[in-house]
């Protein structure tokens, strides 16, 4: 039962931290007007931090007093989700006869949910 709980708050976490990413991706693009690369940095690095800090706490309970190499194997973990996000979509909505954009997305983030949770817990915090 643990797991499923741990499941559920890494799941939820997340959804705050996609909250935090587009929030802070808008925030610079569309009222401060920073170049929509750099806006979209911004709002992946608040949303990292976030993630990190609360999955740190509240998810994983680590007591790791190593949080300087706890947050760079995070930081890996969710770069190599970034990519496999982007390659996913891309074998799916270009490779696969056009299949549609958010569809692909919508199977990109299941399985880079699972790849970012399972990281995460065998490699990240264990």
């Amino acid at each position: 039962m643990d797991l499923f709980f741990r499941i559920i708050k890494f799941g939820l976490t997340g959804l705050l931290g996609m909250a935090i990413d587009f929030g802070a991706t808008w925030l610079f693009k569309e009222k401060i007007k920073v170049n929509k690369y750099v806006a979209n940095a911004i709002g992946f690095t608040l949303a990292v931090t976030n993630n990190y800090l609360i999955n740190r706490v509240w998810t994983f309970e680590s007591t790791n007093t190593h949080w300087a190499t706890e947050f760079t194997k995070f930081l890996v973990v969710s770069l190599i989700g970034l990519g496999l996000n982007t390659i996913i979509i891309y074998l799916f909505h270009q490779r696969k006869n056009g299949t549609n954009f958010y569809v692909a997305k919508f199977f990109a983030i299941v399985i880079v949910f699972v790849w970012n949770f399972l990281a995460n817990m065998l490699f990240t915090f264990r």
